[in-house]
This record gives structure tokens, C-alpha cells and sequence, in this order.
């Protein structure tokens, strides 16, 4: 099957001025420089922005999550897991001015309170920026609160694996008890 473009379905029995009149819908009309005005260049300005998609800032619209894996891919401290400098969310909306900084703050909640970077803190001594550039030293307070966290987490983790193990051992305790006792129905329902 053949297609025809709108150049090729002009009549070329018309006369020139009705083939051009016909191509026209085809191209686009440029104004004659003799014809050119002020509001020309606001219009061809407005027209372009109406067929290009608008461009969406760096981390725009994104969830803490999708967020925290391009900074990940971008950054060197978050993709090594380094010890942020202070003001490191400064530093990020500085090179991402369209950051959402709700998102932004969860995204470095989710990051900073990772079992990953909490050991990185615990044995830190530099602090570094967005590149990796090593900055100010770390206080031993920042470093004996992420122990503190990795404690809490550990020992969170310890009970909640013994709930588990004496939740079972109930289960398995109760389901032996019901086993001797249907056992023993069914040894006394036959006499």
C-alpha cells in the first residue's frame, strides 16, 4: 500500500501559487524579514515551549527512595557510604535547585539511618562532601551515637528473633499437647 505525504498529493496541474497554497499546512511559515515584529519572537519562543516537553528539574517529583538511588549513582559519598559533611543538604539543593526538600530530608533519613552508613560512622574519622572530598573530622559524640543506634538496632533485632523462637516453641508445645490429647480420645472412644 502506498502512502502519500502531503507534499506528494499536490495537483501538478495547479497553478504554482495553489501547490505552495497546498504545501503550506506541511511547513512551517517563517515570517518575511520585512514582516518580522516584536511580538514574533515571543510567539515562535511560546509555540517552541508548547511542543517541547517541559523540562523537569534533577530529583523533581521523586519518592525518598527513587531519590536516594540517583544520589547514589551521582555522588561518591552516598554511593561508598561515606560520613556526610554537615549541611550536606545545602550542598544538594545548591546543585539540584528543584528539589523537593520534604523528599530530599527522607531520603537522607533513609540513607543516614542505614545499617551501612551507621557502621561507616562508628569507625569515622573525616566527614566528607557530595565529590568525596574529605572535610571536618568527626566528633567522637557522632561516633559513639551511631554505636548507640547499631546497639538499639542489634538488640531490637535479638528480642525480636527470641519473641519469634518463644512463639513457636508455644506453637509446637501446644500442638504436641493437642496431639496426646487426641491420642487419648481416641485410645478411650473405642471401649
Amino acid at each position: 500500500m502506498n502512502t502519500i505525504t502531503p507534499a506528494e498529493s499536490v495537483d501538478t496541474n495547479a497553478t504554482p501559487e495553489a501547490q505552495q497554497a497546498a504545501a503550506a499546512p506541511a511547513t512551517e511559515a517563517t515570517p518575511a524579514p520585512d514582516q518580522e515584529s516584536a511580538t514574533a519572537v515571543p510567539e515562535a519562543k511560546a509555540a517552541a515551549a508548547s511542543r517541547a516537553p517541559a523540562a523537569k528539574p534533577a530529583g523533581a517529583g521523586l519518592s525518598p527512595r527513587a531519590l536516594l538511588k540517583q544520589l547514589q549513582q551521582d555522588y561518591p559519598a552516598f554511593r561508598d557510604c561515606l560520613p556526610l559533611s554537615i549541611g550536606i543538604d545545602k550542598q544538594l539543593l545548591a546543585r539540584m535547585p528543584g528539589l523537593d526538600r520534604k523528599v530530599m530530608r527522607a531520603a537522607l533519613g533513609i540513607h543516614t539511618g542505614s545499617m551501612r552508613y551507621l557502621r561507616a560512622m562508628e569507625k569515622a574519622k573525616v566527614r566528607y562532601d557530595l565529590d568525596g572530598t574529605p572535610g571536618a573530622e568527626v566528633p567522637d559524640t557522632h561516633r559513639a551515637h551511631a554505636k548507640e543506634q547499631l546497639q538499639q538496632r542489634f538488640k531490637k533485632e535479638a528480642e525480636r528473633k527470641k519473641a519469634e523462637r518463644d512463639a513457636a516453641a508455644a506453637e509446637e508445645a501446644n500442638r504436641l499437647r493437642q496431639e496426646k490429647l487426641q491420642a487419648l480420645a481416641s485410645k478411650f472412644s473405642k471401649n
